[in-house]
């Protein structure tokens, strides 16, 4: 630590300094131009693969095709480009927390400099109201108390004495101070907060499961492109009808809607969950919001009200007493110090009528004594009546009202026991003395006063828990949320408002402890405790990231400078309209209400989100992958393509704008009533399922048509077409519920209506002047019917399949 310099600086000194450590700013990193903001979007490798896919369209000759795909990734990228400023704004915002001035003693005078002036060396006077400029240690202090929540989460004032250290960041509650600088800029505690919110972010559980699901896509795209165009080429189709075949296949594979999908069941989320008080700042933390299991909250606020109010008064027993109320009720009247939540907690219990009183002297309140006292007449008699805390109380309490025998031995142990009773149930707690003076002319009264004073009870206070978080609570649990509180409290009367809501505390522990800890101690621990109180903000975020590991999706709720690092940490950030703005640059969501029935919409729209997403994703690797692997098989033993390249393309393109209304569909209730994450394991099993059952009719199709109907390779193609769009594109009714479709479980009419108006487009196509455009044959009545008939037996079979599916195969599996 630099010595401290008691005297100040010089100009000359201080010019030196800041040349040496440079300008007292938070680090930020640089932020980057738009445009390449914008390219950075472009980094997750599915959309590598959405843009080969538009190239070879392109290629092809298939203008639409590529056109469409290309519009969807800058449709989606678009509506995510906004959020790329997030980290340089929360920067930006603590930033401006620091441009202002300082009062600095240089060549001897006090004089006003800016805060980016500020050297390590410098000393700054420091008066009620100031902001900690930097990081410093005290060289003189009276009645000096900081207010350091926005660091540490402790909303109760903190005393600073002589070599005490304090943090750029806080601010003077009372009392004055000459304070030495140490630490300036990026070398400050603060700055330690800003640094992590510009780092890059960790990709969330949502984009985890974007990026796995993009690498099997491109392992089979890669797979089946190289087998087909290796077999084709060597068996009987020539290289360029092998090699354009082989990418048109790949084309139909590649879920090029899935960005657009996604991009759709998010933005109607965002707007379903801004009627509710919640928005949206970053589309995808709706998905993680829907598999969070683990919320971390601080309890101010939250769970409990967030005002502190009087609960009991109680005499040197512990019984309730009137006296004591209207004792402490004339203190808090009359004072005309330093009001603090306490006093209006008093006057707010009660109106009493304080007739007959007349105040004759304050002594005021000061966090030295921990007290303040009022000099009160009535009916001629005069009294000096007290409060404070108790331990300093006690100090200045000779005896006790029950027995106003002396305060010693077992009758002070008894009456401490009191207090420690109700701070064990989590109370703040003051203790009230008084005691009768002369009522002479006398009206200057001191805190020499204070002494040979009488005890007449304690006061207990207590931010009530909300009065509708157990309901809340109790819903939570139903839908899998595990709550752990991260607070810098004190652990009592933490667990106090968790009994109080039915919270369910498995366990607890101090920051101090873990503190002590490594990362796997910690691991071991951190799924048995619910409180952690006393944490450091670092320590918040060392808990999420460590639930984070052990393959939690875990969601932060907090509003304080000290939450900004573990709102950035966390899966889903979430902040409320009041927070400072840091917290809400940081955050994924704000909530208009500091509520959590706010929040448990927030999750139900979530889920639902993931839902539907997934029911593409299956559709994906079901009928679509199975349509592509039959037309692969098939082309190895027909004398001829099973789909021209246009088909194909068309086919696909088709398919695609029947998914549009997939966001807008039912979902199960079982699907919102616990997390899903994603499970590429399960995606898989699901493709080695039911695309298998997709080729089984893909291949009846072509024995019917070649060896029952005799077709030649036009109209060979046209039945084959009309059947696999057919099949791929309503089977979505079947395996978008795991109930039995259609009736325990309807699909939206805006399902329904785009999945029906596909299937006869395709057939409208067919039978009118557009099917010469791609070369369709049309089929006669019979030929229609059994083409219809394969397409029925195979939703009634994949019914089945699925009832066998979820009940056997994926019976205890979670997705």
């Amino acid at each position: 630590m630099k010595e401290k310099k008691t005297e100040g600086l010089t100009s000359r000194e201080a010019k030196k300094l800041l040349r040496k450590y440079g300008p007292n700013a938070v680090v930020y990193k640089v932020e980057l131009g738009p445009l390449l903001q914008f390219l950075l979007e472009f980094k997750n490798p599915l959309f590598f693969i959405l843009l080969i896919a538009a190239a070879v369209s392109f290629f092809l000759g298939e203008w639409l095709s590529s056109i469409i795909i290309i519009i969807m990734v800058l449709l989606s990228t678009t509506l995510e480009f906004y959020n790329t400023y997030k980290s340089q704004k929360a920067a930006a915002a603590l930033r401006e927390k620091v441009r202002t001035t300082a009062t600095v003693v240089r060549d001897g005078i006090a004089k006003e400099v800016s805060l980016l002036h500020l050297v390590p060396g410098d000393l700054i006077l420091l008066e009620p109201g100031d902001i900690i400029p930097a990081d410093g240690s005290v060289v003189e202090a009276e009645d000096f108390f900081l207010d350091e929540s926005t660091l540490t989460g402790e909303s109760y004032p903190v005393e600073k004495k002589t070599d005490g250290e304090v943090y750029m960041g806080s601010n003077v509650v009372t009392g004055k101070a000459k304070v030495a600088v140490i630490a300036t800029g990026k070398a400050t505690k603060f700055s330690h907060i800003a640094e992590s919110l510009v780092k890059k972010e960790e990709p969330s559980e949502f984009d985890r499961g974007i990026q796995k699901f993009s690498y099997l896509i491109l392992k089979l795209v890669l797979l089946m492109v190289t087998g087909i165009f290796f077999i084709n080429s060597i068996l009987h189709h020539g290289l360029l009808d092998s090699f354009l075949f082989a990418v048109a296949l790949a084309v139909g594979l590649t879920p090029e809607l899935l960005p657009m999908i996604i991009t759709l069941n998010l933005s109607k989320g965002s707007l379903l969950l801004a009627k509710k008080g919640v928005i949206v700042k970053k589309l995808s933390a709706i998905q993680n919001f829907g598999s969070m299991d683990i919320l971390c909250t601080d309890k101010t606020g939250t769970l409990t009200e967030g005002k502190i109010v009087l609960v009991k008064c109680v005499d040197c027993q512990g019984a309730q007493s009137d006296e004591v109320l209207r004792t402490v009720y004339v203190n808090s009247h009359f004072e005309s110090g330093i009001k603090n939540p306490m006093d209006n907690a008093v006057r707010e219990f009660k109106n009493l009528s304080i007739a007959g009183y007349k105040k004759i002297d304050e002594i005021p309140f000061d966090y030295e004594r921990k007290r303040g006292s009022v000099v009160i007449e009535k009916d001629g008699k005069r009294m000096i009546i007290s409060k404070g805390m108790p331990e300093e109380m006690f100090k200045i309490s000779s005896k006790c009202s029950i027995s106003l025998q002396p305060l010693s031995g077992q009758q002070r142990e008894s009456v401490y026991k009191i207090y420690e009773d109700l701070s064990a149930q989590g109370y703040r707690v003051l203790a009230v003395a008084g005691k009768e003076v002369a009522a002479d002319k006398r009206k200057d009264y001191t805190k020499d006063d204070e002494k040979e004073m009488t005890l007449l009870g304690y006061a207990a206070f207590l931010d009530p828990p909300k009065s509708t978080v157990k309901d809340t609570l109790a819903i939570m649990e139903q839908y899998g949320i595990e709550i752990k509180v991260l607070t810098g409290d004190s652990e009592l009367v933490t667990e106090k408002i968790a009994r109080d809501i039915n919270l369910k505390v498995k366990g607890m522990i101090k920051g101090a402890e873990i503190e002590k800890m490594d990362d796997a101690k910690l691991s071991s621990l951190v799924e048995k405790i619910t409180i952690f109180s006393r944490l450091s903000p670092d320590q918040k975020v060392r808990i999420i990231k460590i639930l984070q590991e052990r393959g939690h999706v875990v969601g932060y709720l907090g509003d304080g400078i000290n939450d900004a690092p573990s709102l950035k940490a966390a899966d889903a950030g979430i902040s409320v309209n009041n927070a400072v703005d840091v917290a809400k640059e940081s955050a994924d969501l704000i909530l208009m209400k500091k509520s959590l029935k706010e929040m448990v919409e927030g999750v139900i729209e979530g889920r639902k989100t993931f839902a539907n997403t997934f029911k593409y994703l299956m559709m994906i690797l079901s009928s679509n992958f199975g349509n592509m692997f039959s037309m692969a098989g098939a082309s190895i033993f027909l004398p001829f393509l099973p789909m021209l390249p246009p088909q194909i393309l068309l086919n696909n393109i088709l398919y695609d704008v029947s998914q549009f209304t997939i966001p807008l569909d039912n979902v199960d209730k079982e699907d919102i009533l616990k997390p899903r994450k994603w499970n590429i394991n399960y995606l898989k099993k699901f493709m080695l399922v039911f695309g298998p059952v997709s080729s089984v009719f893909d291949f009846a199709t072509f024995f019917v048509l070649l060896y029952v109907f005799h077709l030649h390779e036009g109209a060979f193609q046209t039945g084959w077409f009309l059947e696999s769009l057919a099949t791929q594109t309503l089977v979505v009714f079947i395996i978008r519920t795991r109930k039995f479709s259609f009736i325990r479980n309807r699909p939206s009419w805006q399902l329904t209506a785009s999945m029906l108006a596909v299937v006869l487009f395709s057939w409208l196509v067919v039978y009118s002047g557009l099917g010469g455009f791609f070369q369709f044959v049309r089929l006669d009545f019979v030929q229609a019917v059994a083409v219809g008939l394969i397409v029925i037996v195979y939703l009634i079979c994949v019914e089945a399949v699925k009832k066998w599916f979820f009940s056997r195969v994926i019976k205890k599996a979670t997705i």
